[in-house]
């Protein structure tokens, strides 16, 4: 029985290196990820003034509650949106002049809600060039606190950057959130902050956060749900396969181990334990209407193994899938159809329709998205002769993941 070690998550990742960088003394993270988005969010720590000591498997961060230790930089930020969100409002805490920049495709995402409310904190923020985006300079003096005003429907980031700076504010934050998409990446954030000693309230639609600091601490990263999804949906397609990912199950801090539910829903059996999860190809696959809302990474990975369904696949409520490193629902769907699969889209939904699809040998448009590139190397165990314009790309997250899929590709019956 295949059991495949996922690297460590991206998003747990990102959130412990603001928190060890905000904290009150020396951070040890145990196995975070190495990937482009978390080296180049150390990195941004780095030109910061902050001091990071990298090891296999571990990283320490030497934490400055009073913000960079640098009066001037220049970050860039590479693809990753967590640095590109999280780096600006951590650098506003402190004191000094701070650019940050970001590739094309980071570029092109926006940041306006996030921005908008840092402005009203009192923040001195300015866009370069497009209002709402990359690249822009922060002139910090520290932030006072109080009431803010967020929409977070476009990203639940710009949320989780805002309840990460609380602490770090003179009064503290009352966030009063008018949308909010991704909200168990929500509840990764309270639950990290209460790890490094902070606790959020929560009333209706307001978040509270105290201020007073963070503790360092020890943290462990636990494996990324996002990336198991791949593996998991290949044991779904593949009758008689089994998959195991350990590390990851019951009390996991990701929602988008909620995938596996999706999967026992369309017929595949699912084990989550306080060790690990596993799940086995029945042989049958299920079509189901599915509100990804809260598990919209996952989407693509679903929308993948769709046409090998009994039925059609629907998969609503995903607006937010469009604003992510590419168009991700038109990019699933133009995908499907090189395939040869028959497929739908709307403002905020996709729905694919069984058959089994006649692409052999085609070629997948990756539009630079390592989520596009993994979810069809699914697709691709049932289609033979599948290639990516941009294999490389998946180096953002998991920089192994070609061998890593070889390998249980390897090991998968039939």
């Amino acid at each position: 029985m295949p059991v495949v070690t996922i690297p460590g998550s991206k998003s747990i990742t990102a959130r412990a290196l603001f928190l060890a960088a905000a904290a009150d003394g020396v951070t040890t993270l145990v196995r975070p990820l190495r990937s482009d988005d978390t080296e180049g969010f150390a990195e941004g720590l780095v030109r910061l003034g902050y001091r990071v000591g990298r090891t296999r498997d571990a990283w320490q961060v030497d934490g400055r509650p009073q913000g960079p230790a640098v009066s001037e930089a220049d970050v860039y930020c590479r693809d990753g949106a967590t640095t590109a969100r999280f780096l600006p409002t951590l650098a506003a805490a402190g004191h000094g002049t701070y650019r940050f920049d970001a590739s094309p495709q980071m570029r092109r995402r926006p940041l306006l809600p996030l921005t908008r409310a840092l402005r009203d904190l009192g923040v001195d923020l300015r866009h370069e060039e497009a209002e709402g985006h990359h690249p822009l300079t922060v002139r910090a003096a520290g932030v006072e606190g109080g009431e803010v005003v967020l929409d977070a429907g476009q990203s639940s980031q710009y949320l989780t950057a805002l309840l990460l700076l609380g602490p770090l504010t003179r009064k503290g934050l009352r966030i009063r959130v008018t949308d909010l998409v991704s909200v168990p990446y929500v509840e990764i954030t309270i639950a990290m902050m209460r790890a490094f000693g902070v606790e959020v309230a929560r009333e209706g639609d307001v978040f509270v956060v105290p201020p007073g600091g963070y503790r360092a601490t020890t943290y462990a990263v636990e494996p990324d749900a996002s990336t198991a999804s791949y593996f998991f949906a290949a044991a779904a397609v593949t009758p008689g396969a089994e998959v195991t990912v350990p590390g990851l199950g019951e009390g996991a801090l990701q929602g988008d181990l909620g995938f596996v539910d999706v999967l026992r829903r369309m017929g595949a059996e699912v084990s989550v334990r306080p060790d690990g999860t596993t799940v086995r190809g029945t042989g049958q696959l299920r079509g189901l209407t599915v509100n990804m809302r809260d598990i919209s990474d996952t989407m693509p990975t679903l929308a993948a193994i769709a046409p090998f369904a009994s039925g059609p696949v629907r998969i609503e409520d995903v607006a937010n899938t469009r604003v992510k490193e590419c168009d991700r629902l038109e990019a699933c769907a133009e995908n499907l159809r090189r395939l040869g699969a028959d497929v739908s889209t709307g403002p905020d939904w996709i729905e694919i329709h069984p058959g089994v699809p006649s692409g052999a040998g085609a070629e997948i448009k990756s539009y630079g998205d390592h989520r596009i590139v993994m979810s069809f190397a699914v697709a691709g165990l049932r289609v033979p002769g599948i290639s990516f314009d941009d294999p490389g790309c998946v180096r953002k997250t998991f920089p192994g993941f070609h061998e890593a899929f070889a390998q249980l590709r390897g090991q998968l019956p039939g």
